[in-house]
């Protein structure tokens, strides 16, 4: 049995005010979970994506989160849960202006492959993107793998 405490846990950088990593800290094989607080205007995602190999479910704990989806928004309220399935695209974020609470999961856990979609600017549209890190190190960068522009900046 493992147990631990949210405060005994450091938040990761991306697009939500609060991403931790509870699957690490408990040490899961077969599941990934994370912890999520999203402020108004924050996501779950670095963009719309897809996970070719796992499905991905998640619970809203409070407030509303929305999921772009190819079949058009999907709002999802407190006490509720949403399933997408290996390959369907998706990104949930917080339209509201009270803050979003919710755990998301995903199986199989070591199924890390993702594509993603953001705006370009300089292509004009969605492209194809890519995370990585910044050179000091202070944030994550979404860059498009067709022109090398960055599409975004996260801390």
């Amino acid at each position: 049995m493992e147990k631990v405490s949210l405060d005994e846990i450091d938040r990761r950088m991306g697009p939500a005010a609060v991403k931790k990593p509870l699957a690490d800290a408990l040490g899961t094989d077969g599941i990934a979970l994370n912890y999520y607080e999203l402020a108004p205007g924050e996501s779950f995602a670095f963009g719309y994506h897809r996970h070719p190999r796992q499905e991905e479910c998640f619970y809203v704990v409070e407030g509303t989160a929305t999921f772009e989806t190819e079949d058009g928004d999907v709002t999802v309220g407190a006490q509720e849960a949403v399933r997408f399935e290996p390959g369907e695209w998706q990104q949930g974020r917080n339209d509201g202006e009270e803050r979003v609470v919710a755990l998301a999961m995903g199986a199989p856990r070591t199924e890390r492959e993702t594509e993603m979609l953001r705006s370009c600017p300089d292509c004009g549209g969605r492209t194809e993107n890519e995370i990585e890190m910044a050179d000091d190190r202070s944030a994550l960068v979404t860059r498009c793998t067709v022109c090398g522009a960055e599409t975004g900046r996260f801390d």
